[in-house]
């Protein structure tokens, strides 16, 4: 069992379930968040994202969604742990199991790589469950107008990104990229859209 102390809350995942990395942390760090906004998390592994985000506002109402049975055992586990309430569900966040325009946020750290990239790395790391414009889809649909979906991704893949999103009616209003290292290209991309926003996009340092 791994552990990491994420603020006030304690982190915990077993083998099996996805680890915390950078690109979790510097999401959690990076999407809008408001008092008593709802927030859901697509793919919500242990969790990670609902502590990061409970950290900097503590009254929000936190949903997660996995189709692993383990990774939402976990994140159900890691909410419980540190006293916070929320719903936990597994299932296939394609087959529509929550309510449309519920959320105010929706946030994922989502699998970067296509199928047959040549880059699979199973569940977790590829598309083989949900591709991008699927997990767009259902952001689209989750949150109300007005609301908002923020993810991070891989740079490569900005033009699917930012099209994925505009195409399931999420503008792109907000966009960082992220170099792990000084003096080295940007190995991550965060974005973040607003359902039925005017367009403008705002790059971020």
């Amino acid at each position: 069992m791994k552990q990491e102390q994420l603020g006030p809350y304690t982190l915990t995942w077993p083998e099996g379930v996805f680890p915390l990395g950078g690109d979790t942390l510097a999401l959690g760090e990076f999407a809008s968040v408001k008092r008593r906004w709802r927030v859901c998390d697509l793919g919500t592994g242990s969790g990670a994202l609902l502590l990061l985000l409970a950290r900097r506002e503590k009254e929000l109402s936190l949903t997660g969604i996995d189709i692993a049975p383990l990774a939402a055992g976990t994140a159900r586990e890691n909410l419980a742990a540190n006293g916070l309430p929320g719903t936990i569900l597994c299932g296939d966040l394609r087959e529509k199991p929550l309510a449309a325009g519920s959320f105010d946020l929706a946030i994922s750290n989502p699998p970067y790589f296509p199928t047959n990239s040549g880059k699979s790395g199973g569940p977790a790391r590829s598309e083989e469950l949900c591709t991008l414009d699927q997990l767009c889809a259902a952001a689209g649909r989750l949150v109300r107008n007005g609301g908002r979906f923020a993810l991070c991704h891989r740079p490569e893949r900005l033009v699917d990104v930012l099209c994925a999103l505009r195409g399931h009616g999420l503008e792109p209003k907000r966009l960082k990229l992220v170099s792990h290292r000084p003096g080295h290209p940007p190995s991550l991309l965060l974005a973040e859209a607003v359902k039925q926003g005017r367009p403008g996009l705002s790059i971020e340092c």
